[in-house]
């Protein structure tokens, strides 16, 4: 068997019969564990979508202002931080099955307390505990659904199926019953699920990856004999797994010491063009609005001129449903066309969305007399924007993030990524109505549009594709911002000679 020097699995890459094996179809267990971690993912988006309906029940019942109103809604997303750093210690120490049922328990506690909040300081209380969890669910739940899943894993995506869709639904469901019961029952009632999903991820096994950094090779092997095809497919992955870790073959013992000093204070030229794309992306993910849409969805329909109370959250119900199929949509499609393609397909498309979503709300804003023209656009545009959203740029983000960074450096730096995502989430849903205010509503929009525009040039210069790549041969492409298309078009010809 013929390969080139430099790309063999002794410097990251994998042999052509490898290769063979890690495309492979999956188990179902394997599915079924990241379908599981998964939803635990799903409540973040539950509180998203139950928020945006609930803050104008809120708003009313607890007298708060507009101000009030924007930091009840985004600092959600700033105590998620807080979370995402802390799980990305507690997961090295107690493993990532055991950091998911615990980020249900907290969330489980959050959502209680904020379903008996009788003041907007409790309530405050009860959404820093929430936040706590859900930062723990978000870095666990990729870090886990990727660490679990063989390479091109289609599967990796489904974290990225929110619950904006069921809490868009409770919104309506709810929103008929007297408003102080009401908007208490909708908060609340995500305490459910949590849990359940608590008891349930303790029937999951641990995490391949982080066994083999315990040391533990044994468990290793066990786990990926029940994810994989073959025992000696599980055996190569094991391989893989050790050699990406800087592990010898015969070790019996990891080490993680020294990775933020690799991390941040000594990169490689792979490791920082890693890190630079990781936060490009997530930033972008979140500066181009898709916070302000879906958690301020009714007012933005109000503006654009819908008055009946049923109408705007019928609208809201609409975005959710648009997002979640196109999430599945793009499930099926991350490994037929490709991360790379699909991310400038949906980023382009988001582009015209917003400027059309500006220019219709402009329209609307200045005129005296209600516009169907104007509403119908602003719809469309809307149910457009979220649903090249949640095509691409939704679910890319976080599988391109937990595939292109080494084993050794993964969750730190999913935990860095993670914690980029939540602060400018934070920053857009705590400054929106302030910022419309300043500018206009369809200036919001535009200034949305030109961000993401700016995305676009990021993603195509400096990220590479990594579709049909293991891993850990991933790290192969990375080193020059804007030279990955040699190495990757090296890396082909490899493939092919072999």
């Amino acid at each position: 068997m013929t390969k080139k020097a430099g790309l063999g699995p002794e410097n990251g890459g994998v042999s052509t019969q490898q290769a063979a094996f890690v495309k492979k179809p999956k188990k179902m267990f394997a599915v079924a564990c990241a379908v599981m971690a998964s939803l635990t993912s799903m409540l973040h988006g539950y509180d998203i979508g139950v928020m945006s309906g609930a803050i104008m029940f809120i708003k009313k019942d607890l007298k708060i202002n507009d101000v009030q109103v924007e930091i009840l809604v985004g600092v959600l997303n700033l105590y998620c931080l807080v979370g995402s750093i802390v799980a990305g210690k507690i997961a090295d120490w107690i493993g990532r099955r055991y950091t998911i049922a615990m980020a249900n328990v907290i969330i489980f506690a959050g959502s209680l307390f904020m379903g008996f909040s009788v003041n907007y300081a409790f309530l405050m209380v009860s959404r820093f505990v929430a936040g706590i969890g859900v930062g723990f669910a978000l870095m666990r739940a990729v870090l886990y659904t990727a660490e679990i899943s063989p390479a091109s894993p289609g599967v990796s995506s489904l974290h990225s199926l929110s619950g904006i869709l069921l809490g868009y639904v409770s919104n309506y469901a709810f929103s008929k019953l007297p408003m102080k019961i009401g908007w208490r029952l909708m908060l609340g009632v995500g305490a459910i699920p949590s849990i359940f999903l608590a008891f349930a991820v303790l029937a999951m096994p641990e995490s391949p990856r982080w066994l083999v950094m315990q040391g533990r090779l044994d468990e290793a092997k066990v786990v990926l004999d029940k994810t994989l095809d073959t025992k000696e497919e599980a055996q190569l992955r094991l391989d893989d797994i050790k050699e990406a870790a800087k592990i010898p073959q015969d070790s019996t013992t990891g080490n993680g010491e020294g990775v933020w000093r690799e991390l941040l204070l000594h990169p490689t030229p792979a490791v920082k063009h890693v890190l630079i794309c990781a936060i490009g992306i997530h930033f972008f993910q979140q500066s181009s609005g898709i916070a302000a849409v879906v958690s301020y969805s009714p007012r933005i329909f109000e503006k654009a001129g819908i008055a009946s109370s049923d109408g705007k959250r019928l609208a809201t119900i609409a975005i959710g449903f648009f997002k979640t199929i196109f999430v599945l949509v793009a499930t099926l499609l991350l490994d037929q066309i490709g991360r790379r393609v699909l991310l400038l397909s949906s980023v382009g498309g988001m582009v015209v969305s917003l400027a059309t979503i500006g220019f219709s709300l402009t329209i609307a804003d200045h005129s005296e007399t209600k516009l169907t023209w104007a509403i119908v656009l602003c719809m469309t545009m809307v149910l457009a924007f979220v649903s090249f959203f949640a095509i691409g740029m939704g679910p890319i983000t976080n599988v391109y993030m937990s595939e292109i960074f080494p084993l050794r450096l993964r969750a730190q730096g999913v935990s860095m990524g993670v914690a980029v995502n939540r602060v400018v989430s934070g920053i857009i849903s705590m400054t929106f109505i302030s910022l419309y205010k300043a500018i206009t509503i369809g200036g919001a929009f535009f200034l949305f549009a030109g961000i993401a525009t700016v995305g676009w040039v990021f993603f195509y210069v400096c990220m590479p594709e990594t579709r049909g790549k293991t891993l850990e041969e991933i790290e192969c492409l990375f080193g020059k911002m804007v030279g990955w298309k040699e190495a990757s078009k090296k890396m082909n010809d490899v493939t092919v000679e072999g």
